[in-house]
């Protein structure tokens, strides 16, 4: 059966379709205050117009108990947000010289795997574009990769970008979680007021002076399109980290395993695409043994590897030229162009090898501090790669001819098989370094409603960004293999690499472009140059490769398109499906005409009925007092919200609010997470927090109250005889000395339980008011530890979405088909606290979109 809800937008009516939803809603002209005639009371005790203004509340006809009021308070909602123990540090902050040497010593072989295996076919994949014709093309095709590994992966990441971390988080949805922090540009609506107390929220306000930043935000939060182009161009980015995470692994183990056909010659191509596989299987196997561990294992192994580097490139420069420093002459890449033209520019995609990886030490940021990856690049790093490439370069101004396997052709025949070794292992290292930014990514973007949940285990009990995600390690697998052995040669993949890493690049250029202008208020010519250079640069760059697109690197793009799809086609669903339930939600009105038990029994225990509602009574509420003969004693309204900032402290995790007049005994409780956080807790431990944060949530409001009603009984009588009356939403007239968070009675309309008259009557002692407030504190707190004893359920409304009949088949197909199929094989979010089965009740509802 099918009832419309009438809900007020935008100044006008909309009906919304319910299936199965058996009351009629009231019209919310009554409860809702949406216009400048209606008043509240500001901090001074003054009567002041909303206009507009949002209110952290469940649902405004609820303004008896928040309006009420006779000088500066709290708002009960946000009582938890004022304990905060100071600024939530990151946990890499005041780390000893020991500990940073230790963390920049596991970088090596997390982050830099990656960036350190591009020797191995950046000159190969560049002279298969333009062949070597003379010493001249080997210093231009040298100055190309000096510069470019220079200019992007040090200049930009290491001393830009990284700055522009999360709190420790880095990725492209840690910055767009930093500027959802700074601006309302979250298509998501159930911000509340309070987050934004949250002590790791670190805001930096834009100051009245800088009119440019103001601006932007302005700009931003007002634009529609903005922000939903700003929403794709994260989606965008965060599909090329993912597809990045399956093109590196075959890039790094097909070129590391070609070693082969120099150390023997009668080994062919298909065995090559063997090895490779059998590597690969065995990398992705051992992908669930964590960071930590894997890092200090594997950190001697890339330490000896780069050291390696270092060493034949000085051997080489010994041995064959060292004139090639005059590649750091920027006229050799002038000269380059002009000789070769368009192969020049098509060389460009190999050029860009050698800085892939630079996106993995910004996305794999929250694994180390900013400061352990900035040294191990800048002293260790750059220098071994530099000494690398100078070396090669060295032995192809004698060996032009041997581009094809340019860095194993310059390694010493006597070293040869260890070096084979040694880049081997490196390989399979490097291989993880985007898996397990790939793994971040989707942490924050399921955090953000962006990406449908998965299984995700914390593979440290010290640091919790270090993840592993199963379904996403074995699926980068099936992808890997699939890549390897359909494009077995390394030149297509290398062309594949560089789309997917330059589609990332861009994005990170873009966004940190907004960082800049909005939250770090730097010069606009700094900012000018930033985005000019590198954005004009990435630009060339990928100009090249989509050239060569049609070679077989298109299944790179095509995989990006796909995961581009199901981000914004659950980001989609998840946003009309939380607006409709906004929508549909149950008047307070209604429940107040059922009384303290609902129309129902109200049996012994705790109900925790969990929803996404940050504000208001969800339909699916009404859903169980129609479809079950009881509910229980106490009902807690539970939300699992993700909040725009890695972590959110332990004692701010919690956020209560009373729904209805104290006899209800019914709570909101908005359980906040930051998208680094571990959901850790079993059901019990869940359980335990949140009663311990519930009684302490009404021991401070009764504090408060009776800090109120000392304020009420020092004024004189004679200020309340005029202009201290408001008229509530719902039409009822109360008196603005009766003491914030009163109860009140369901008596035809609402009327009060005690009017301030009879508090303020001579005769009556401040005792005694004192001992009944501690008299019925002590009966709430009571009331909950029985229901607790009692017992606790979980109440799970299942909500699905549906579109009507007279949608567009676009519409019906996203939301249908593709929406419908993603919700369906995601992970439930109560499986995160293992509740068993004897503690559940579920109930479904459709709505009609």
């Amino acid at each position: 059966m099918t009832d419309e809800g009438l809900d007020r937008e935008n100044g006008g009516l909309a009906s919304m379709d319910s299936i199965e939803s058996r009351w009629v809603f009231q019209d919310e002209d009554d409860s809702e205050i949406d216009s400048a005639d209606r008043n509240t009371v500001d901090g001074d005790g003054d009567l002041t117009p909303l206009n507009g203004m949002e209110l952290d509340s469940d649902d405004e006809d609820n303004a008896e108990q928040k309006l009420i009021r006779t000088g500066p308070r709290i708002d009960s909602f946000d009582v938890e947000a004022l304990e905060v123990p100071g600024a939530h540090k990151s946990e890499f902050e005041d780390v000893s010289a020991g500990r940073t040497i230790l963390l920049a010593f596991q970088t090596l072989g997390v982050v830099f795997g990656d960036v350190g295996t591009s020797p191995l076919y950046t000159f190969s994949v560049m002279f298969s574009k333009a062949p070597a014709n003379g010493n001249e093309d080997v210093l231009g095709a040298l100055s190309l990769v000096l510069y470019t590994l220079i200019l992007i992966p040090l200049v930009k990441y290491v001393l830009i970008v990284l700055w522009a971390n999360d709190d420790g988080e880095g990725g492209t949805f840690a910055l767009y979680s930093l500027l959802c922090r700074h601006a309302k540009v979250n298509l998501l609506p159930n911000q509340l007021r309070s987050d934004a107390r949250i002590s790791s929220f670190r805001l930096k306000v834009p100051s009245p002076e800088l009119e440019r930043s103001l601006k932007i935000k302005e700009r931003l939060e007002a634009s529609l399109t903005l922000k939903k182009l700003l929403l794709m161009l994260v989606l965008a980015g965060t599909s090329m980290v993912i597809a990045d995470g399956v093109v590196t692994p075959a890039m790094s183990v097909m070129s590391a395993v070609g070693g082969l056909k120099v150390g023997v010659s009668g080994v062919k191509q298909d065995e090559v695409v063997m090895i490779s596989v059998a590597f690969l299987v065995i990398l992705f196997s051992v992908q669930k043994y964590g960071t930590s561990k894997v890092g200090l294992v594997v950190g001697p192994a890339l330490f000896i590897w780069f050291c390696s580097l270092g060493g034949i490139g000085v051997y080489n420069l010994i041995k064959y030229d060292s004139r090639v420093w005059r590649a750091f002459n920027p006229v050799h890449i002038y000269y380059y162009f002009k000789r070769n033209s368009r192969k020049a520019w098509y060389s460009l995609g190999g050029c860009l090898l050698c800085a892939t990886g630079s996106e993995a030490m910004f996305a794999d940021l929250c694994y180390f501090s900013v400061r352990s990856v900035q040294l191990t690049f800048m002293f260790l790093v750059l220098p071994c790669l530099l000494l690398g490439y100078l070396g090669q370069a060295a032995y192809l101004m004698e060996n032009h001819a041997d581009t094809t396997q340019a860095f194993f052709s310059s390694v010493p025949s006597g070293a040869f098989w260890p070096v084979f070794l040694i880049a081997n292992i490196a390989a399979l290292i490097a291989s993880r370094a985007m898996t397990t930014a790939t793994f971040s990514c989707i942490k924050q973007s399921t955090a953000l409603g962006c990406f449908p949940r998965l299984k995700i285990i914390h593979t440290s009990r010290k640091f919790m960004g270090q993840i592993y995600i199963p379904v996403m390690n074995w699926f980068l697998l099936a992808l890997s293999l699939v890549l390897v052995c359909s494009i077995s040669s390394i030149y297509e993949i290398g062309n594949a690499y560089a789309i997917a890493e330059l589609g990332v690049m861009m994005m990170t250029t873009i966004l940190v472009t907004i960082v800049m202008l909005l939250i770090w208020q730097i010069n606009i010519l700094i900012v000018l140059s930033f985005i000019i250079i590198f954005l004009g640069l990435e630009l060339t760059f990928f100009s090249s490769v989509l050239w060569s697109v049609g070679d077989g690197s298109w299944i790179i793009l095509v995989f990006a398109v796909v995961l581009f799809l199901i981000m914004y086609i659950w980001n989609y669903g998840s946003k009309l499906k939380y607006e409709t339930e906004v929508k549909q939600k149950m008047s307070m009105d209604l429940l107040r005409e059922l009384g303290p038990n609902l129309g129902t029994i109200r049996a012994p225990g705790i109900g925790l009925l969990y929803n996404e509602l940050a504000k208001g009574i969800p339909a699916i509420f009404g859903h169980f007092l129609t479809t079950l003969p009881a509910v229980h004693s106490m009902i807690i309204f539970v939300c699992i919200k993700y909040v725009p900032v890695p972590v959110v402290p332990q004692n701010e995790r919690f956020l209560f609010r009373r729904v209805c007049p104290k006899n209800y005994h019914i709570f909101r409780c908005v359980a906040r997470y930051g998208y680094k956080d571990a959901r850790k807790e079993n059901h019990h431990t869940f359980e335990q927090l949140l009663i311990e944060s519930l009684e302490k949530f009404i021991r401070r409001e009764a504090q408060e109250r009776s800090l109120e009603s000392d304020g009420d009984g020092s004024d004189s009588e004679e200020e309340y005889s005029f202009s201290r009356v408001l008229v509530a939403p719902n039409g009822s007239v109360y008196s603005l000395g009766v003491p914030l968070l009163s109860d009140f009675r369901d008596i035809g309309k609402a009327v009060m339980e005690e009017s301030t008259s009879e508090e303020l009557r001579p005769g009556t002692s401040s005792e005694s008011l004192v001992s009944d407030a501690e008299q019925s504190l002590e009966k709430e707190l009571s009331f909950i530890r029985k229901a607790k004893e009692s017992g606790v359920v979980y109440l799970l409304g299942h909500g699905d979405i549906r579109a009507r009949k007279d949608s567009w088949f676009i519409k019906k197909l996203i939301i249908n088909y593709f929406y419908a199929f993603l919700r369906k094989n995601c992970r439930r979010g109560i499986a995160n606290l293992s509740v068993p089965h004897s503690h559940l009740v579920q109930v479904g509802m459709q709505y009609m979109v």
